[in-house]
Order: C-alpha cells, then structure tokens, then sequence
C-alpha cells in the first residue's frame, strides 16, 4: 500500500481522491440499452443477456416453484445464520418506524406528519464472484417493515441462499435479468417487469450508471456510489493483525476497492504491513485484494486531531475505529456512512449480522447522504387542519405575504374565507 508520512493538512483533499469513473462515455452506451427495453420490453432483455452474458433465458421471472426449488439446497447452517441475520436486521429497522406528533403552531393551527410507504421498489444484485444474498436481507427487510406492496428483485445470481433470501424476506417478484439491462427494466416496466418508483442495490460501474440515467428519468435511486470503501484509525491499542484482517476484507470485494489507513505510529504501520503480507497470501481471492491494496493508502499522521479532520475530509462508506475511547473519537466525526467501534467491532460484523445497514454512500457521498433506513423506504406526507378562528388568526399574515409576493389569488383563497365563513 502507497504510504503517506505526516502531509500537511492543505494536502487532505487531494489525499482523499478516489479514482475517478467516466460517467460520459458510459451515457451513450446506456442510453441505448434504456431505447432497446423500452421498445422491446422483455424481448430485449432476452436480446442483452445473450449479448452481454452469453446466457439465454425464455421466461424472464421466476416460477414460486423455481423459487422453492434453489432456496431448499441451502445448507441447515447456512439457513439458521441467515436467520439470526434477519432477526438483528428486522429489530434494528423496526426501531425506526416514524412516530407522528401532532404540533399546535398557532392557536386553531394543527400540523403533523405521516409516513407513507414507497408502493412499488426494486432491488437489484449483482452477478459476479460473490453472491451478495446479504445485500437482499438489508433492502427486502427495511422494505418489508416499511409496508411496500411491491418488491421486485433482479438478479443473474443464481447461488441458492439469494432464492433463500428472498423468499425470506417476502419478495414478490423475482426476475433472471442483471445488468444495466435490469436497471432499465425496473426504470421503464416491461410485459413481466413492473415499473418501480425507486430502486436500491450495487452493482458495477454500468450499473451504477444506468441507475443515475434512471434518476435523471424521475426514478428515486437510493443513493450515488461507487466502488466500496474501508478507513480505519488506530492508535497504539490496535492490534495489527485485526487491523491488516479488516483492510483485507474490504480489499477482497475487487480491485476498485479502496482501503485507506490512518495510524499515529510508524511502528505500528509497519507491522500491518507485515500482517497484510501473511494474510493476504492465503486469501481465495487474492489477486483481487492485490490490486486493490496497491490503489489504496496508509497516512501517518501526528495526532488524533489531525486524525480526525483527514477523516472527515475523506467520508469513509465505512470507518473504523481501532483506537482508545473510540465512541468519544466518533462524536467528532461527522462525515462517515457506518462507524464500527473498538477492536472487537469489524466491518464485516455490519456487512453481515449485527443488525445496522450495509447499503451506505462510497466515493465520499457520506458527506452529505445517509446510508439506507427504514425512511428510506418511505416517504413523509405533512397533514395541516385550520379552524375557522385558526384561520381568522392566521389570516392577516398570510394575505399580507401573498399580496407582497404579487400573488392575488392565494391572498384571496383566505381572504373569502374570512369575510364570507359558511
């Protein structure tokens, strides 16, 4: 990993670049994909999974059967932890279910809000190496809880434990499409795909594309991202060999991966080093991890302060604080997605089980949106009741604005009210 010695804070905001994506040459690909599925509908998702993943498809949903079929392979252990995983994620986000209240501003003035669910969602997941049926518990549970009629998943994954998931979690449609094709689908609705209002889940840099072409089309999307992210700081109390297995497990989801360490010791910097050597070599997916370390980074920094402002700056999608007083540390830290808490609270632990959201904004967006929630899922509707009186007490100031504002009719909707009560 690239090694930082004690840069001057002018220099934290170039220090905290990631690799940049260009997103125009993507939009001509994109935009063509989304003009094929919206004149061809399913045909073309047939047509673009051939085309791209070299795999033909009659149907493009699956049967409750098929359903049943894939998710009864999984293994009694692996069913029971996802279980346990559900039951964490179910209680964490049943604990964020808005409580409404209603507020007298004024005398005969009553206002408040309700929370309302998102009718129809979608959720896609991607293909690839790793079979992210973890992804499908932390969209399709928040949803669940959040009452939406509709949860339609697409997905080109076809490892068990993702039908097990979903079956779980109460999904109501299940489609055999990926890609940016999928994106579009959900966007734009075809003969088998609904049409969806907002749409959640990772997925490359296509992907990633299509769901920002979507929401240039009026789709909600759940947030911009990029390739994930780890930071971690730690002091003198960490222990090298969780900090190095941390980077790691980070590292390992690709090579655009980015893993970013802040330490206030050189000497512990350089047994990480030695710990990501060892560790590194007995990975599975090692080259992955490889190339990821080497676009990553190790800052050695003079001080907690100086710590937490280079922590700040980069917004890490997940930040860990391997250090004395950690929870003290986080009141300080204001830009992250997902903050993990001591030496015995690894990233992985929210990744999988321990009940918080692993759906959080990468690529510093923790700057200025959250991670998914139940509210996410939801949207909130404000409700106002006037009385008569309320209204003769409010009036006056509402008439004088609107008048102000050249705007006649809004000044007369209340003005008629008052001179004319039924």
């Amino acid at each position: 990993m690239p090694y930082i010695k004690y840069p001057d804070s002018n220099s934290f905001a170039q220090i905290c670049q990631r690799p940049s994506l260009n997103a125009q040459s993507l939009d001509e690909i994109i935009e063509g994909i989304f003009k094929q599925v919206e004149i061809k509908s399913d045909q073309a998702l047939r047509d673009f999974t051939l085309q791209f993943e070299k795999r033909e498809i009659d149907s493009i949903l699956y049967t409750e059967e098929e359903i049943k079929i894939f998710a009864d392979q999984v293994p009694e252990a692996l069913k029971q932890a996802i279980q346990q995983a559900y039951s964490n994620i179910y209680t964490f986000h049943k604990s964020q279910e808005f409580i409404s209240q209603k507020t007298e501003t004024s005398p005969g003035v009553i206002c408040w809000q309700k929370a309302s669910a998102i009718e129809k969602v979608g959720i896609y997941i991607p293909g690839g190496t790793a079979p992210l049926f973890s992804t499908i518990l932390m969209l399709a549970i928040p949803a669940q809880i959040a009452g939406c009629r509709e949860i339609v998943l697409c997905t080109p994954a076809i490892h068990p434990a993702i039908f097990y998931s979903a079956q779980l979690c109460g999904i109501t449609k299940m489609a055999k499409v990926g890609g940016a094709q999928a994106i579009a689908a959900l966007a734009l609705g075809t003969e088998s795909i609904p049409k969806v209002f907002k749409i959640f889940g990772p997925g490359n840099q296509y992907v990633t594309a299509a769901k920002m072409f979507a929401n240039r089309k009026g789709v909600a999307i759940d947030m911009p991202a990029g390739p994930s992210e780890v930071a971690v700081y730690a002091d003198s109390t960490a222990n090298p060999a969780y900090v190095a297995a941390d980077l790691l497990s980070q590292a390992e989801h690709g090579v655009d991966s980015q893993v970013f360490l802040v330490a206030l010791d050189e000497t512990f910097i350089f047994n990480v080093q030695e710990e990501l050597e060892r560790q590194v070599n007995v990975l599975e997916r090692k080259d992955l991890a490889k190339m990821s370390l080497a676009n990553s980074k190790i800052v050695l920094v003079k001080d907690r302060s100086e710590a937490v402002q280079l922590l700040n700056e980069y917004a890490a999608e997940h930040l860990i604080l391997a250090c004395e007083k950690p929870e003290e540390l986080a009141d300080n830290i204001y830009n992250a997605g997902s903050i993990f808490l001591g030496n015995y609270t690894p990233e992985a632990a929210g990744d999988y089980a321990s009940g918080t959201n692993h759906t959080l904004p990468t690529n510093g967006f923790a700057k200025a949106y959250s991670g998914v929630n139940l509210g996410s899922f939801q949207k909130i509707i404000t409700l106002q009741s006037i009385s008569q009186s309320g209204l003769q007490h409010l009036g006056s100031s509402i008439i004088q604005m609107a008048e102000a504002e050249s705007l006649q009719a809004h000044a007369n909707a209340v003005a008629i009210r008052i001179k004319n009560p039924s």
